[in-house]
């Protein structure tokens, strides 16, 4: 019996105009959720979110990275810094969730640490002659800022962000992205396989159907652009109307010319971060397994900085985000369904549309980094 490894890698063996979607074992095998962990998350960068987001000293937030307790603050030089988020005594995880500190202080007992990750104090050690407080700083992790990102990695030998990430640079450049404010951060969980929710961000073949109570009417297929994508990242373009004015580039934006003022891109950079970015504002996804059946989101979104100032801009935003919410509720609906689909003993996967060829690069991505794993 073929395992899911060797099934996806049949699947992407033909062209684009013969493929088919990924099978079903990759989205519901334990095994091949393993081999995702230890394969792409433990290898390649990840999302935390915007540096925006941490913008004072002390300010931080948590994650789990392939099953690695992580914490990503601002240090008191300003600095940006990744560490394990683990103490040294005990093995206690330290901070929770996201906020600001002056310190990290063990819940356990109580060592704490400077935000440069060294140990500033260890009650009731002094009786141990071998204790040493200089040889329990917390370990550093790699952290890079890319165009107002935070991205960390397990990796030691990742290339950078920045060389994996050029041709994004080159493509949206001119949009600024490194200078949008986050104006709202939140996490979900949802019951389906992270897979599923990456897909579907991917390919706007369903927004017709799927967002028919939102924007599925402002959704022109005919007017979709879906070239190849590269081997980091993947993308599509949508030209936007004036239905909603915080879409599009504002009158004070002289950077952007020609359709380029309306143009949306919609980036997929692998392995979970999903943006959909606009002249005037962006919003995005940060994805990460939890479990086979259900993915952990970061959600959040902002302005770009012409409207941030803008006397109408908080106005215009609370009406996006209010839309986003509901947007979100329709993927949800659907990504879920499609996930139960996908569990069902008679599930096979169909051929794709010419609208869904970023779900065929992403099972390229895929297939190349547990096959990479196996020689």
């Amino acid at each position: 019996m073929k395992d899911a490894v060797e099934e996806l890698g049949e699947a992407v063996a033909v062209p684009f105009e013969q493929a088919r979607a990924m099978p079903p074992s990759v989205y519901t095998s334990e095994a091949f959720l393993k081999r995702e962990l230890s394969d792409i998350f433990s290898q390649d960068w990840f999302c935390v979110g915007r540096a925006s987001a941490l913008a004072a000293g002390g300010d931080y937030i948590t994650l789990e990275l392939a099953d690695q307790p992580i914490v990503v603050l601002r240090d008191a030089k300003g600095e940006l810094r990744a560490m394990s988020n683990v103490c040294r005594h005990r093995m206690s995880t330290l901070l929770e969730g996201r906020g600001n500190t002056r310190s990290i202080v063990c819940p356990y007992h109580a060592w704490t640490y400077n935000l440069d990750g060294s140990l500033r104090g260890a009650p009731a050690m002094t009786l141990n002659t071998d204790f040493c407080k200089e040889h329990y700083s917390l370990p550093d992790i790699r952290c890079e800022e890319w165009l107002g990102w935070v991205f960390v990695t397990l990796n030691p030998d990742a290339p950078t962000v920045a060389s994996s990430l050029s041709k994004v640079e080159e493509l949206v450049g001119d949009y600024g992205m490194e200078g949008y404010t986050e104006t709202f951060s939140e996490t979900h969980i949802w019951d389906t396989n992270w897979k599923v929710l990456a897909e579907n961000f991917m390919e706007s073949y369903h927004l017709p159907v799927c967002h028919a109570g939102t924007i599925g009417g402002l959704s022109k297929l005919e007017e979709m652009i879906c070239p190849p994508g590269e081997e980091a990242f993947n993308y599509h373009t949508i030209l936007k109307d004036d239905t909603l004015n915080i879409a599009l580039a504002h009158p004070s934006n002289t950077r952007l010319e020609g359709e380029r003022r309306r143009m949306t891109y919609l980036l997929a950079i692998y392995p979970g971060l999903m943006i959909t970015l606009t002249p005037g504002y962006f919003w995005y996804l940060s994805l990460h397994p939890h479990g086979v059946g259900q993915v952990k989101i970061a959600f959040g979104g902002g302005m770009s900085p012409d409207y941030v100032n803008d006397p109408a801009a908080q106005s215009h935003f609370a009406k996006l985000k209010t839309l986003l919410d509901e947007v979100n509720v329709e993927d949800r609906g659907c990504t879920e369904k499609v996930y139960r689909g996908l569990c069902a003993t008679s599930a096979q996967p169909g051929h794709l549309s010419h609208l869904e060829r970023p779900n065929y690069d992403f099972a390229h991505y895929l297939n190349s980094r547990v096959q990479a794993a196996n020689r």
